[in-house]
């Protein structure tokens, strides 16, 4: 595949200029480290994970991000999420694009509030063969609580719990900038 004039093939977080839209959500990039976590639903027991996320640019009005988790005694893995972080340029609308290594592929939409961002599905998307329940709503939140502090929670329904209740929450550190 060619690469576009401005375009790096590399996963540096400032190899090229930023782009003009997503000044307003550059406190995300770098790379991050849970520090502290919980997962829990009513249909699951709690548990705990650790978990590294990554924020990048190629230049283009969006962030790409990762997440991958793993289980915090046996470092099995668990979660994979791949996606980017989309701004309209010239507002503080964000779109959340992503795909989930349990099959799952979601859009969420919000907006950016200084060093917060609220999200909320409006597409969630599955593979035929993935297990039950069905996600039917996700909320997420990300906000800066400190200069390398992160935190993020996300909150579900499902077809069996309606509710959007609060699935997890992490608070990572920034390892790499």
């Amino acid at each position: 595949m060619p690469i576009l004039q401005g375009e790096r093939m590399s996963d540096s977080f400032t190899s090229v200029p930023i782009h003009e839209a997503v000044k307003c959500i550059e406190w995300l990039l770098g790379k991050w480290k849970s520090e502290s976590s919980k997962g829990q639903f009513p249909t699951i027991e709690s548990f705990t994970y650790e978990e590294e996320a990554t924020f990048s640019h190629v230049g283009q009005p969006m962030l790409n991000f990762s997440f991958n988790s793993w289980h915090h005694e046996s470092g099995k893995p668990l979660h994979r999420e791949t996606g980017f972080l989309r701004v309209n340029p010239g507002t503080n609308e964000v779109a959340y694009i992503s795909a989930q290594n349990f099959g799952v592929v979601e859009l969420e939409e919000g907006i950016v509030e200084g060093t917060g961002i609220n999200l909320e599905s409006t597409t969630i998307g599955r593979m035929s063969f993935a297990k039950d329940p069905i996600v039917t709503k996700v909320k997420r939140t990300f906000k800066l609580t400190a200069p390398n502090t992160l935190e993020q929670t996300v909150f579900m329904a499902t077809s069996k719990i309606p509710e959007v209740k609060e699935h997890l929450w992490v608070r990572y550190k920034k390892i790499d900038s």
